[in-house]
């Protein structure tokens, strides 16, 4: 838009002051999963640097992370050195090459704080060099083709970049306004700041001319994305480029052309900044209208980058898997370059390029294969890294459609893998519905964390794809806009219907979980049928009408609902949860971070006290210090020890 177990039937709630580091009850894999956070691909095609770590067991991503230096041709790494040492916060990012390829230029956070240096080192790994000390983030490091260094960076931020991370303290006075994100240039040993103080900015590119373009809105810019304009920007000035005129198309990826005439960016209704996907658009950068290259297109670009020759791409999700296009400039049918069952990362359409070569760098992974980088032409890639080698999902996962309402329906349904000689018994399913609304269920590996536990377990798992995912065009994913939980609702459901038919899938014992919509649609369902024999809820939504106070970005809610809650009550309280508790009897545990601004704490404790006061079996979990999604290792460990027991509990 994250202690001992509870007896059946147990009614509190706890706020941990700390959990044991536990790990996960099921099986884990002999080694930690290797996650790749971020490659760059130097200019010759030489180097490969990336930001990388071992994740924890229950997942998530990296506490501590290093910045690596690799040759393509395989013949030798370097691990940068870093000045705050190895240790949890102290965070390369952004890793970005000089034009001449002769350096690298990263980010480095300081422990415990907000602060960032920004430090340059040889194409090695040596010759470390400070270039700024800064007190405040900075992302999204770019060198022009003058070999000026710019960013994003936000002097005296009170908070990590975005949404989903843990909300500053709601202390104090608070009418001030609030710190804002820009555009500045390295001058030395200083910033000069190149977009006005009076906009955040949330994602940017240069022109040939050293100017800039990006998407920004005043204000506070964890909530004003949503309706971010798109802006050229110069001498500390912005003037607009293009507006939106439909409150249900946001804009992401501003990408210039390499003339520097015009700008492509994505455009549709998206519930989270980074949650990206809908059509191409392609503007001038003197204004005007912009023109959709992609109308009607049966997919969602997720993000776009141009090939050294000045071709468009995109990289799209089209049903169950992902594609490389190439989109033609005055628009019509996108030219497939490639596509598989995979995810692909880097950046630029997923792809981190080397121009005049043409090769490309990806971090490339599937539900089967853990993730490694490859490098080489698009389709021809070979791996560069082996870190992941023999990690594999125990278990199998098949793409299922369905029928529901007319529409097709993707998803994909995981399978625990028999012991050698045992018959197939009837398998107990767990729904695990994605985030968003406006996102998908992907090819991503799954062989560590909840979903690989489960299976351990004995479970079936169901990702769903309803209407409102990613995937399948803008009118799919308009498909629950002022129908939050009803028609996606009854995707979900035919959805286990057609598991059923699939796999030997025992119809008395399902459950369904999901995080942040994934947790209200578990709220919800349970309101509306008893097929679900459990439930676990993680940061979800119980009533909208509370909600639209409470939480700290209530303009994505203006597209979903059409209104505020203040003008259309109605439309609220047709999908809240809470107007329909008293049909609850399913069992329901529910967990969510302390600082979640996005679905803030009390609306697991409204849910939970009502299935208290009603008499159903229930447990809630408040973990200190997380914002939307849970980051400590300690407190992951521990929601997945609690949702695999709630579930054996009540279907097993």
């Amino acid at each position: 838009m994250k202690t001992g177990p509870w007896s059946v039937g147990r009614s509190a709630w706890v706020l941990l002051a700390a959990c044991a580091a536990s790990g996960a009850t099921a099986a884990q894999p002999d080694r930690p999963l290797h996650r790749f956070l971020a490659v760059a691909l130097s200019p010759d095609a030489s180097r490969v640097a990336s930001v990388e770590g071992d994740a924890p067991p229950s997942g998530g991503l990296p506490t501590v992370r290093a910045l690596v230096i690799r040759r393509t041709d395989g013949s030798g790494a370097s691990s940068v050195p870093l000045a705050c040492g190895v240790a949890p916060q102290c965070w390369p990012s952004s890793p970005i090459w000089t034009p001449d390829g002769r350096r690298v230029a990263f980010a480095l956070r300081a422990p415990g704080s907000h602060a960032r240096s920004i430090w340059s080192v040889d194409a090695d790994g040596g010759d470390a060099r400070k270039l700024l000390d800064f007190d405040g983030t900075i992302v999204e490091l770019r060198y022009d083709r003058t070999g000026r260094l710019s960013m994003l960076a936000t002097q005296g931020a009170v908070k990590e970049v975005g949404a989903t991370e843990a909300g500053a303290p709601v202390t104090g006075d608070l009418s001030g306004p609030p710190p804002e994100q820009r555009i500045a240039v390295l001058n030395g040993d200083a910033l000069t700041y190149v977009s006005p103080p009076n906009l955040y900015v949330y994602q940017y590119d240069a022109t040939p001319g050293g100017d800039f373009v990006g998407t920004a809105a005043p204000g506070d810019g964890d909530n004003q994305w949503w309706v971010a304009r798109l802006y050229a920007f110069s001498g500390g000035q912005a003037r607009p480029i293009y507006t939106p005129t439909n409150p249900r198309q946001q804009i992401a990826d501003p990408r210039l052309s390499p003339d520097g005439r015009t700008v492509v960016f994505i455009g549709g209704l998206m519930s989270d900044f980074g949650s990206t996907g809908g059509d191409v658009y392609r503007v001038d950068v003197a204004g005007g209208r912009a023109i959709d290259l992609t109308p009607g297109m049966k997919a969602s670009a997720t993000a776009l980058g141009w090939r050294c020759d000045g071709g468009l791409l995109a990289r799209l999700l089209a049903g169950d898997g992902t594609r490389i296009v190439r989109i033609p400039p005055a628009g019509g049918a996108p030219e497939l370059v490639w596509s598989g069952q995979q995810s692909l990362s880097g950046d630029g359409a997923g792809l981190s390029p080397a121009c005049p070569s043409e090769t490309t760098a990806t971090v490339r992974e599937s539900f089967a294969e853990p993730p490694e980088i490859e490098v080489g032409a698009i389709g021809g890639w070979k791996d560069l890294t082996a870190a992941n080698a023999g990690l594999t999902l125990d278990g199998r996962a098949t793409s299922l459609t369905w029928k529901s309402d007319g529409l097709t329906v993707q998803g994909w349904l995981l399978t625990p893998k028999p012991a050698a000689g045992s018959p197939v018994g009837m398998l107990p399913l767990i729904v695990q519905v994605h985030g968003g609304p406006a996102a998908a269920s992907t090819p991503s590996f799954a062989g560590v964390g909840l979903t690989q536990v489960l299976l351990d377990h004995g479970y079936a798992v169901l990702r769903p794809n309803p209407r409102g995912s990613f995937g399948q065009g803008e009118a799919f994913t308009l498909g629950n806009v002022r129908d939050l939980g009803h028609g996606d609702l009854r995707d979900i459901l035919a959805g286990v219907d057609a598991a059923e038919r699939t796999a030997p899938i025992d119809e008395r014992r399902l459950g369904i979980t999901g995080g942040s919509y994934g947790g209200f649609m578990t709220m919800w369902a349970v309101t509306q049928t008893r097929r679900f024999k459990a439930g676990v809820a993680a940061a979800g939504i119980s009533d909208w009408l509370s909600y639209y106070g409470e939480n700290g970005i209530d303009q994505w809610l203006f597209p979903y609902f059409g209104a505020s809650v203040y003008a259309d009550p109605a439309v609220y309280a047709r999908s809240s949860p809470l107007a329909f508790i008293d049909h609850v009897k399913t069992p329901v545990f529910a967990y969510v971070g302390a600082d979640d601004i996005e679905c803030p704490a009390p609306q697991t404790q409204e849910f939970h006290h009502a299935l208290a006061e009603l008499g159903v079996p229930t447990a809630m979990a408040i973990y200190p210090g997380e914002g939307h999604g849970l980051r400590d290792p300690a407190h992951m460990a521990d929601a997945e020890r609690r949702t695999l027991e709630w579930f054996d509990r009540y279907l097993k």
